[in-house]
């Protein structure tokens, strides 16, 4: 398979896992942040799949950074900025070592918690992004990672917010899990399951 048609088959299968959750997406940032997330979500990564045929045409790392800007562009809220960096950040990596993914995708994710000044176990998507990026780093298989996204998007659920809007709750914020996070699991099952 070539890296179009893998890079063609992982957007489209990120976005249409986030349409289909994105009223999941909304609820969960509605206990705890302003209730955009899912439609912002959604929004951005419908503006990507109507460009995918022009994304996709140019080589890895310069397709990864278009749709960086288009997620930058389209989604608002934090979240824009953040995917957008994420996938941006991706493709620069790639473009500098286009066969070292997984310190492509460790670097990139270094870059959104520099992005969001924070770090994991403050109940963001780094609580899913960074263990992603270890399990993938230490080549374990995909369904292994799958798991771990989504455990850790869950095991937010139990953490205080002290970064983002929800960290305003205070001792409020536990006892739901993070819309962000939880988006970060989508993604990552998204694209592994649309490479393997």
């Amino acid at each position: 398979m070539t890296d179009q048609a893998q890079l063609r088959g992982a957007l489209a299968a990120v976005a249409a896992s986030i349409a289909a959750h994105a009223e999941e997406l909304t609820a969960l940032d509605s206990a705890i942040g302003d209730g955009d997330h899912g439609a912002n979500m959604k929004r951005g990564f419908d503006a990507v799949s109507a460009d995918l045929d022009a994304l996709i045409r140019h080589p890895l790392p310069e397709a990864l950074k278009a749709v960086g800007m288009k997620l930058v562009m389209t989604v608002g809220g934090a979240s824009g900025p953040l995917y957008g960096t994420l996938f941006i950040s991706l493709g620069k990596e790639l473009a500098m070592a286009p066969d070292d993914y997984a310190g492509a995708l460790a670097r990139a994710v270094d870059a959104v918690a520099a992005r969001g000044k924070s770090t994991r176990g403050q109940k963001t998507m780094l609580d899913v992004l960074y263990p992603v990026a270890d399990a993938f780093g230490a080549r374990r298989p995909a369904s292994e990672i799958v798991a771990v996204a989504h455990d850790a998007a869950a095991a937010t659920r139990d953490v205080l917010a002290t970064r983002g809007r929800a960290s305003f709750l205070g001792e409020r914020s536990i006892g739901h899990v993070d819309p962000g996070a939880r988006s970060s699991a989508l993604i990552v099952e998204a694209v592994a399951g649309a490479l393997s």
